[in-house]
């Protein structure tokens, strides 16, 4: 994953390149473009946002939003979560996931694991769902 600027909105997004084995195999590349457009269908706070799919110069990349906070796993290393901050984050993740079944997404796409979790920095720390395992960069590995 990478940091990047959208500079014709005006906004910082994230960037996943397809490593080249993936983007050569078919299988892969139908499950990945499977995932996309699910998660491009779907509107809701504690879903990840995908904006765009394509390929240039023989990459295979999506453009989704970017995530500024930390993976659920990330936050559990720090300790326990207070009873009441747990509940709200298991509430916040099964609206998102009630939300994607709803819309007729089966979950065998979705990671289901803390690394999938996302809590974002914000007043409320809201939940987020992430559709790839893979962490979010910081600010010091940007790219323009």
């Amino acid at each position: 994953m990478y940091r990047a600027s959208d500079p014709r909105l005006g906004r910082e997004v994230a960037v996943k390149v397809l490593p080249e084995a993936f983007a050569c195999d078919p299988e892969r590349m139908r499950r990945f473009e499977a995932e996309a457009k699910a998660a491009g269908a779907l509107n809701h706070p504690n879903i990840l946002v995908v904006h765009d799919i394509g390929a240039e110069s023989g990459l295979t990349y999506l453009v989704s939003e970017l995530l500024e906070g930390e993976s659920l796993r990330e936050r559990l290393k720090k300790g326990k979560l207070p009873p009441a901050r747990a509940a709200e984050l298991g509430r916040q993740i099964a609206e998102g996931l009630r939300t994607s079944k709803e819309r007729g997404n089966s979950r065998s796409d979705m990671w289901l694991g803390p690394s999938g979790r996302f809590t974002r920095h914000s007043e409320n720390g809201q939940a987020g769902s992430l559709q790839w395992k893979t962490r979010y960069p910081q600010k010091s590995e940007a790219i323009q």
